[in-house]
């Protein structure tokens, strides 16, 4: 037994209570020791996630807001970049008794505005249940992500049920999914998931396109992954997006040669993931310069 739960086991409390009875850095030194395995005071932070632990102490910019809300992240890529790069939203509302399947077309995919992991693929409505649709945006809804996951900038989020539009691979599956880690307004690598509803896969590539002997929290993949033919264009949204902070991962998608924006996501993983070889949580870190907030 660990000295941690020793302490917990004989004052009587269990993880959650004595989180809460401490000051709020304390709190997150706690969580970052409990998925690491590795204790860190996170006053002077080095590797990614060390700073991920970091910026969600001390980052309280309501620009994190606008990127956690997948609808109001939307509105700033618009702004930002341009309609044309939104995936077609299909409908939105807080009342999934009142989402009309039945004018939907026969693929899309439904999510939440308000939390990670939220999503649900419908590659064929005629073999869904509506009602198992409507108790999984129900929960949803009713799921407050942020408090249970200690990522403040999803607390008061009004939750939205968003349907957008099924981007296809060309082969029936989820498009590729290019995830561009922003740095200081630049991109220093990309990673990229496959299969992600059928055979999760992930590697990790830098801006050049070389494959990194990388692996993040999932296996890699067990083919060749082509470079996107609109790389380029794909990392210049990619740093026009992120260019007003200091981190921020942006997730964008290529079909048919034509870029499609996905989402922007403050913490990864919520930093609970682990790169192997533990050395690149280094390097990667060192790519971060933290600016404009803690001590």
């Amino acid at each position: 037994m660990s000295v941690l739960k020793q302490f917990r086991r004989k004052i009587g409390l269990n993880r959650g209570s004595l989180l809460a009875r401490l000051p709020l850095h304390w709190q997150y030194v706690l969580r970052y020791h409990s998925r690491h395995r590795d204790f860190c005071l996170l006053l002077k932070p080095k590797t990614f996630n060390q700073k991920l632990f970091y910026k969600m102490i001390y980052d309280r910019r309501p620009l994190l807001v606008t990127f956690a809300d997948k609808l109001q992240a939307r509105e700033y890529v618009r702004q930002k970049i341009g309609a044309e790069i939104l995936v077609n939203l299909l409908a939105v509302t807080d009342r999934p008794e009142e989402i009309r399947f039945d004018l939907l077309p026969d693929r899309f995919v439904m999510k939440a505005n308000h939390g990670s992991g939220f999503v649900r693929i419908v590659k064929n409505k005629r073999l869904e249940d509506e009602a198992d649709l409507r108790r999984t945006c129900q929960k949803w809804l009713s799921t407050s992500y942020g408090a249970s996951n200690g990522e403040w900038a999803y607390e008061g989020i009004p939750p939205k049920i968003m349907i957008e539009s099924f981007l296809d691979s060309g082969h029936g599956e989820a498009a590729y999914d290019y995830k561009f880690f922003v740095f200081n307004g630049k991109a220093f690598v990309i990673q990229v998931d496959m299969d992600r509803f059928i055979g999760h896969q992930r590697d990790l590539f830098t801006r050049e396109w070389k494959r990194l002997d990388v692996r993040y929290d999932l296996p890699n993949s067990t083919r060749p992954v082509l470079k996107p033919a609109c790389l380029d264009q794909m990392i210049k949204i990619a740093e026009r997006l992120g260019e007003e902070t200091d981190f921020v991962r942006v997730d964008l998608y290529e079909v048919g040669g034509r870029i499609f924006f996905g989402e922007l996501t403050n913490f990864p993983l919520n930093g609970s993931h682990q790169f192997e070889p533990k050395e690149f949580d280094a390097v990667l870190g060192a790519q971060w310069r933290i600016e404009g907030y803690g001590k």
